[in-house]
């Protein structure tokens, strides 16, 4: 049996793509750089990241881009002997317009390097290839409608793409006007047995989201929608552990089998809210799961039902593990490890080094967590409701604008840190911030360090709802800093209710930061994320 999720923690909008007899997901990743990330299985059931491949400026420049802007919805496919990918930039995704630039980028193998991309277009986003028997592809994106007077969501917009002149061609013709669902987008094409099929998502990426199949003899439709419709929603059913079920895409097994790849989220609660009045808090963000899929009378059905389910029959091919990532990386390569992020821009010496000095990360201290800009942050999801991060850093911070530590991460309006910083009277000290929807406090007071010690160690311990730090000056003995911090406002559905852009999930990781402008250099030796026993 497969366990759902599949891939945990903010992992969303899943495009699946089949090779002989390898499997390989493709996921957004909004703000954070290197863009999409792309897992790799033999079973369908074990997945470890193999690829990430929009990773230079010339592929993606997200300066400026707003919160939950970037990367959206990749669709990967392999044709033609090499491997096709789509995605979006979104550059600004507040007010009446989505100003959006959809991009294609090839490479032979999954993990090399990626060619610069070919711009397509900028009508909508979630845009996919679909590659046809008789060699044409097509292009199918959503459309944006910005007009007060109209559905934001126009509909699913078709055209053809030349390969050998690198652009689309011909006219662009709307084939799909969604069902009364609405907020119709992430649409894929398929031909299965002389149909089209069109699967989209549809009813917003909140808790009414679903997945939603139409069927047509020709690419340009008319599409009947499924007897059943939506294919897959959590909408109806409340007390489900998988909320959110929609966004996703289809792979038909080497044994001829088919699946299902879709978006999900593992709400938490607060204890005192009714079921009915809140369904609940996802700070792991929008994760991935799979259902088994049958067809009858020629469509598509979960298997089960029309909803998600925690455990899903295998399919028949033998399982294959990969070596799990470390819980302790050490910083001893010259590359940081795949699963690490930067915001916005990439890992370079502009805000960091793994050479400067031998088995540490430096960072460079750079603007504040509300820049959209030139951030030096280091940082890696959250993928478990409990868990235990530990750092360890050396920075001699001269004034109050000097800080480095560690964080938990949302958006520039949502975080926390404990850090080492200065100030007038103390010296060098640890301190915390708490930012709650841009307003930042300070929840404890500061707390002096020994002047005989160099490096401090730094701890999050995340349990569910809450987390809270703590700080050590030997690694041994740990000190709690006495103030518990709300997971759930890290979280997607916290921000929804204040922000626009709501599409990620909380990240733990190292930073600096310099607002003096001397770029105070601090080195980190070691960071450790290692998941930690169920819930209490």
């Amino acid at each position: 049996m497969i366990n759902n999720p599949i891939l945990t923690g903010f992992h969303p909008d899943p495009s699946v793509c089949r090779v002989g007899k390898d499997y390989y997901i493709a996921v957004s990743t909004f703000e954070w750089f290197p863009g999409v990330m792309i897992y790799h299985s033999k079973d369908l059931k074990h997945w470890h990241l193999v690829s990430t491949p929009v990773n230079r400026t010339s592929q993606l420049n997200m300066l400026g881009n707003p919160d939950s802007g970037g990367v959206w919805a990749p669709a990967l496919s392999y044709h033609d002997g090499k491997f096709w990918l789509i995605y979006s930039d979104v550059k600004e995704l507040s007010g009446s317009w989505k100003d959006v630039n959809n991009y294609l980028i090839t490479c032979d193998t999954i993990d090399g390097k990626w060619t610069d991309p070919i711009y397509l277009n900028s009508s909508g986003f979630d845009p996919s290839l679909f590659h046809e028997e008789d060699g044409k592809k097509y292009l199918v994106n959503m459309v944006w409608d910005y007009r007060p007077t109209r559905h934001s969501f126009y509909g699913i917009a078709l055209q053809e793409y030349s390969p050998e002149e690198r652009k689309l061609i011909g006219p662009s013709k709307i084939i799909f006007k969604g069902t009364n669902r609405k907020l119709t987008e992430a649409p894929h094409l398929y031909k299965i047995n002389g149909y089209y099929y069109l699967l989209t998502a549809e009813g917003g990426t909140k808790y009414e989201h679903a997945a939603t199949i139409a069927r047509s003899k020709k690419i340009e439709g008319p599409y009947e929608i499924h007897p059943e419709n939506p294919l897959i929603t959590s909408w109806s059913y409340l007390e489900l552990p998988l909320q959110k079920a929609g966004h996703g895409s289809f792979v038909q097994t080497h044994t001829d089998e088919w699946y299902f790849v879709h978006l999900t989220a593992r709400p938490l609660k607060y204890k005192e809210t009714p079921l009915l009045e809140n369904r609940g808090y996802c700070p792991l963000g929008r994760e991935t799961a799979i259902q088994k899929i049958e067809w009858k009378g020629g469509w598509p059905y979960i298997t089960g039902g029309n909803f998600p389910k925690n455990r899903v029959e295998s399919p028949s091919i033998p399982e294959q593990m990969w070596e799990k990532t470390p819980i302790k990386e050490s910083f001893d390569q010259e590359q940081l490890p795949l699963h690490f992020q930067t915001l916005r821009i990439p890992f370079t010496e502009e805000i960091g080094s793994l050479t400067e000095r031998k088995g540490y990360l430096r960072l460079f201290g750079r603007e504040s967590f509300h820049s959209l800009f030139t951030k030096s942050l280091v940082a890696r999801r959250w993928q478990h409701f409990s868990f235990e991060a530990v750092t360890k850093v050396e920075c001699s911070p001269e004034n109050f604008m000097q800080l480095a530590g560690m964080t938990n991460y949302y958006n520039t309006k949502n975080w926390s840190s404990i850090h080492l910083t200065h100030d007038e009277e103390k010296g060098r000290v640890i301190a915390l911030l708490d930012c709650d929807n841009g307003q930042l406090c300070e929840p404890v007071g500061i707390i002096p360090t020994p002047d005989n010690v160099s490096a401090i160690y730094l701890k999050t311990i995340v349990s569910y709802e809450t987390y809270h730090y703590s700080y050590s000056f030997d690694g041994k003995v740990w000190i709690d800093v006495g103030h518990t911090f709300d997971s759930l406002k890290l979280s997607d559905d916290y921000t929804a209710e204040t922000q626009e852009g709501f599409f990620t999930g909380a990240f733990v990781g190292m930073f600096a930061i310099d607002t003096s402008g001397t770029r105070l250099a601090a080195d980190f030796d070691f960071f450790s994320y290692e998941e930690k026993g169920g819930k209490p």
